[in-house]
């Protein structure tokens, strides 16, 4: 009896090994939806759909990117951790994925195990923007700036708790200066606030890089370790401001939470393969980005830091949701 069972529980593991493996082989014959947790515009949507554009082409089958913004990026990824996991709906999420846990305390998910990690896809930084109308050149000129005006300077970023808000605090610790933030929904309109005088800086991504390059609107620094290509003669933060302030804005591809693990093998690889591409890399490097793949062990334990790295900063710098 005792061997009977035995065979008939081994027979299970393996049909079932067969189903997600031949899941994996089929996958995928109908569209797939990337799901991005902000407004279009942004930078997070660029690179979504050169990454969907890449691997429409490796599936023969159509991907296409779909924005579901609001509440911190909270919409989106509760929407993705409740679809069904299937891989036919994948989740790009960035640093404000592994904020939200310590700004909201109604979240329906757990940033880390309400998902399957799939992949990393790149990285680039924060930039520290003014207008030039308001006459500073350097880091060290907007400080001394600041500190004759204590909390009469306000700068913009795409929302309360996002990367650019975090990013912006640390500096405003580190620099000991009093600067006021005005939170907009998403890249694009807290840029406008800074082309149109509203406020004096705003931290922004890469996506006002061609504005940067148009000349209307400065770079002061950006908040990656090192230098940035695209801007080699911006310096960093943690030249300027202090040394190890730093600040990366990555992305990454999510699954929902059970999707099987032979699926996420494959859309892994498949992701892997896209940022090979010649096409993919040249896209990327204008807009910005970096590519950097991971494993989805490496990806799961990433986050799992960044997590607790950016409760610290929430805790210490005091910030409530909206």
């Amino acid at each position: 009896m005792l061997l009977r069972l035995g065979g008939m529980v081994l027979a299970a593991v393996t049909a079932g090994g067969v189903v997600s493996g031949a899941l994996a082989a089929d996958y995928p014959t109908r569209v797939v939806r990337i799901i991005v947790p902000y407004a279009p515009g942004g930078s997070a949507g660029a690179q979504a759909r050169t990454l969907a554009e890449e691997l429409s082409r490796i599936w023969k089958q159509q991907v296409v990117v779909e924005d579901k913004p609001g509440a911190g990026t909270t919409i989106g990824a509760a929407y993705v951790a409740g679809s069904a996991p299937d891989g036919y709906t994948l989740y790009l999420a960035g640093t404000s994925h592994t904020i939200s846990p310590s700004l909201y305390s109604n979240i329906k998910y757990d940033a880390v195990k309400s998902f399957a990690p799939v992949s990393r896809l790149a990285t680039s930084p924060f930039i520290w923007l003014v207008n030039p109308t308001l006459g500073v050149n350097s880091i060290a000129d907007f400080v001394a700036l600041a500190k004759s005006k204590p909390g009469q300077l306000n700068y913009s970023t795409s929302g309360v708790g996002a990367g650019p808000h975090l990013a912006a605090e640390m500096m405003k610790a580190a620099g000991k200066i009093d600067i006021k933030h005005v939170p907009f929904r998403g890249s694009a309109p807290a840029m406008t606030a800074l082309l149109g005088n509203f406020v004096e800086f705003s931290m922004g991504d890469v996506s006002a890089l061609p504005t940067v390059k148009a000349g209307s609107l400065k770079a002061l620094a950006v908040t990656t370790a090192t230098r940035f290509s695209e801007l080699p003669d911006v310096p960093t933060l943690d030249e300027t401001i202090q040394k190890g302030l730093n600040v990366t804005n990555w992305s990454a591809i999510l699954a929902p939470a059970d999707t099987p693990p032979e699926l996420v093998k494959f859309i892994n690889g498949s992701i892997m393969k896209a940022l090979e591409s010649p096409d993919l890399k040249k896209s990327f490097q204008a807009q910005g980005f970096e590519p950097a793949p991971s494993t989805p062990e490496e990806l799961r334990d990433f986050m799992t830091a960044e997590v607790a790295k950016y409760r610290d900063v929430i805790e210490k710098a005091g910030i409530k949701s909206e």
